[in-house]
């Protein structure tokens, strides 16, 4: 195998920067975040028309989209100001999902992205006393139920990711992203309250839960765990290259699964390139094989199927 020199990053940039590829989208990046914030208004105002169960799905893809969009905006995939990127992700992490942008821009862009699966660093891989790493406890509860608590806890991701959110504002001090957060409550349940009633209301919430959580959730864990992991002493001598090449996992498939993840399947591209927008990852993706098989690097591909078996066989070895 061809070694990792950090030179090689330089030619594969390079390739992706001539074909137009890390171009930021603020167009295109515009009209979805309007078609999201047009969808929410009128799902909230037609809500009387709707079934519940009906409303509550229609709401889960609009979330969804509402995470997939923030995390490309605080990526500085559409504009290239960081302030302004910051600002606009609000409307889509804090009304519409009450999640806190700067408890994820520090927990996914600043140390998941820097520390991709290093164990000392990467909170993600150290879940369930160190399941996905080889520093495993020994805990006997998790041993003995660990399965039900990994695949059962990806049913309530939405409402953990909440609580995180709200955990790190107010740690921080962060009063005006939290007053912001708190609008969420009234602008969209409050608002189905008056129009639906209790009951409608709750089945729209639980509805979106248990869709959106495992919808994100399977989505999330297909990236890195059951990946090579890395003890900081060892991961100081990689380039960035060879650090996001050999943690992360992309899965195969077109463009229904690239939509379906949020681009979150191209996941090598991604982290080697996380200003690249997700509407270009595709064919970032078709370069970085290419440029892989080239150099004789391991490129780490398979099915969403394949990803969750290989997870599964990471969570057993525990």
């Amino acid at each position: 195998m061809t070694p990792f020199h950090p030179h090689l990053f330089d030619e594969l940039k390079e390739q992706v920067r001539n074909a137009g590829l890390l171009k930021r989208v603020p167009v295109r990046g515009s009209v979805e975040m309007s078609a999201i914030l047009v969808s929410v208004v009128l799902a909230l105002v037609s809500a009387p028309l709707w079934n519940p169960v009906l409303l509550g799905l229609f709401l889960t893809l609009v979330f969804t989209r509402s995470v997939f969009v923030s995390h490309d905006i605080l990526h500085m995939q559409y504009f290239k100001n960081k302030a302004l990127s910051k600002k606009l992700s609000y409307p889509f992490s804090a009304l519409i999902l009450s999640n806190s942008s700067s408890w994820w821009d520090y927990k996914h862009n600043v140390n998941h992205h820097t520390y991709c699966n290093i164990i000392e660093k990467d909170a993600d891989i150290r879940a369930l006393d160190g399941a996905f790493t080889p520093n495993r406890g020994n805990k006997p509860f998790i041993k003995k139920y660990k399965h039900i608590i990994f695949w059962g806890a990806l049913f309530f991701m939405f409402p953990a990711f909440i609580a995180q959110s709200y955990k790190f504002v107010i740690t921080r001090k962060l009063w005006g992203e939290l007053a912001l957060m708190l609008l969420h409550w009234p602008l969209i349940w409050g608002t189905l309250l008056y129009q639906i009633g209790t009951t409608d209301t709750l089945i729209v919430a639980l509805t979106l839960n248990f869709v959106l959580s495992p919808w994100l959730a399977f989505g999330f864990i297909t990236n890195h765990l059951g990946c090579e992991t890395f003890h900081e002493e060892e991961a100081k001598d990689f380039s960035w290259l060879e650090l996001q090449m050999r943690g992360s996992r992309s899965l195969k498939g077109g463009s229904f699964i690239h939509w379906f993840y949020g681009g979150l399947n191209t996941q090598i591209e991604h982290h080697l390139f996380p200003k690249a927008p997700r509407f270009h990852l595709l064919k970032v993706q078709k370069i970085t094989k290419a440029f892989a098989q080239k150099y004789n690097i391991p490129y780490f591909e398979t099915t969403p199927l394949q990803a969750y078996i290989q997870i599964n066989q990471a969570l057993k070895a525990y």
